[in-house]
């Protein structure tokens, strides 16, 4: 495997390697004029030598041959491979929010939506591996007209090179074979490096979504005003029909397989929302008191449905609540404020165009939608 040498000065190499084709060289030891040298970083240093009896003419003309270990496997996903890709994004994500002043903010959980996706198309998972590391990770799924993707991340120390255009090169391809004529995500609102990728792949900003949270113990004296009857959510198939036509008539497509997921994932708990007999939505809660997603049939109808999904989420007993909600959810921003939430960070919806009422739908997280 060869290297390419990108510039000399002070009895100093650096090489690029053609191999791994994203980093330079690391942990490497060439031999430069017979004697041993080490590469940190992408700079190759003799070791043992005096600097300046070792000159640009030494090092230039040695030979330089080694066996790259680092080349880059582009694969699909594999259910072992969830696991790990869920540590790296992790990593991933709190070293981008570090960097600009949010603090750590994710944490490992149990892959159980990556599973079921992988389940259900698994042409819309991939990883990118060198050495049996996974370096990078990239997942979609799609739902009728929308391809949606929920993941896209790289290694904090891989960043910067090819290894992000290449996942998102394959899963534009399984958008174009999904044959989804709307192509969705959301990122962080302060990464402009992302949205500028996402933009050359045409797709556009579209609003914002803000993550709200307080104590539990802070939101239940606040929870004033009115709020639904719930009836629990059931598999049966005129209850899901139902939830399939109102994502249709909120959101334009129908997510009747994820609701099937989250009725039967033992840490959420899936509510229909009442006034009277008159159906009006539903919402969702998790065990760690998040509460979304939520759909309501009339926006008129949001400000009480989310009052009454922060009732649930509090009675989960977690020490927090928390919830995504679009900046054009006028209702639930101004309930969320009145209860005495607070915005912890903006994301950011893109797509290649619009669609949907986010006057009637709170997202559940950032790779749900």
């Amino acid at each position: 495997m060869k290297a390419v040498p990108d510039e000399v000065a002070h009895g100093e190499l650096r090489y690029v390697c053609t191999g791994c084709d994203d980093d330079p060289l690391r942990d490497l030891k060439p031999q430069v004029g017979g004697r041993a040298a080490e590469a940190s970083g992408g700079v190759v240093r003799a070791v043992e030598a005096d600097p300046s009896t070792v000159g640009v003419e030494t090092l230039s003309g040695a030979a330089w041959s080694w066996s790259c270990s680092m080349t880059v496997v582009y694969r699909p996903a594999r259910a072992e491979d969830l696991e790990f890709a869920d540590a790296l994004v992790v990593s991933s994500i709190n070293d981008l929010t570090v960097r600009h002043n949010f603090g750590q903010m994710a944490s490992p959980s149990q892959p159980n939506f990556q599973l079921f996706s992988l389940a259900d198309d698994p042409d819309g998972l991939w990883v990118a591996e060198a050495d049996g590391r996974i370096l990078g990770f990239a997942w979609s799924w799609v739902c009728g007209d929308i391809w949606f993707l929920a993941q896209l991340f790289v290694s904090p120390d891989r960043q910067g090179g090819s290894i992000g255009n290449e996942l998102i090169k394959r899963t534009l391809d399984h958008a174009e074979k999904s044959g989804a004529s709307n192509r969705v995500l959301i990122t962080f609102a302060f990464n402009a490096v992302s949205q500028g990728l996402y933009i050359r792949h045409g797709l556009f900003p579209r609003f914002p979504i803000y993550s709200v949270s307080a104590p539990r113990e802070h939101l239940v004296g606040r929870l004033n005003g009115p709020q639904f009857e719930c009836a629990p959510l059931d598999e049966e198939a005129s209850t899901l029909a139902r939830l399939a036509q109102a994502d249709e008539r909120v959101l334009g497509i129908s997510r009747e397989k994820h609701h099937r997921y989250l009725i039967n994932d033992s840490r959420t708990r899936g509510f229909s929302l009442y006034d009277g007999a008159d159906w009006l939505g539903y919402a969702y809660v998790d065990a760690g008191g998040h509460a979304g997603p939520v759909a309501v049939l009339q926006s008129s109808a949001m400000a009480t449905a989310f009052r009454t999904a922060l009732r649930l989420a509090a009675d989960s007993g977690a020490s927090q609540v928390s919830a995504f909600l679009p900046g054009s959810s006028e209702a639930a921003l101004s309930a969320a404020l009145e209860c005495g939430m607070r915005i912890k960070f903006p994301m950011l919806l893109m797509s290649s165009r619009d669609f949907g009422s986010w006057a009637q739908y709170l997202p559940r997280n950032p790779g749900f939608m």
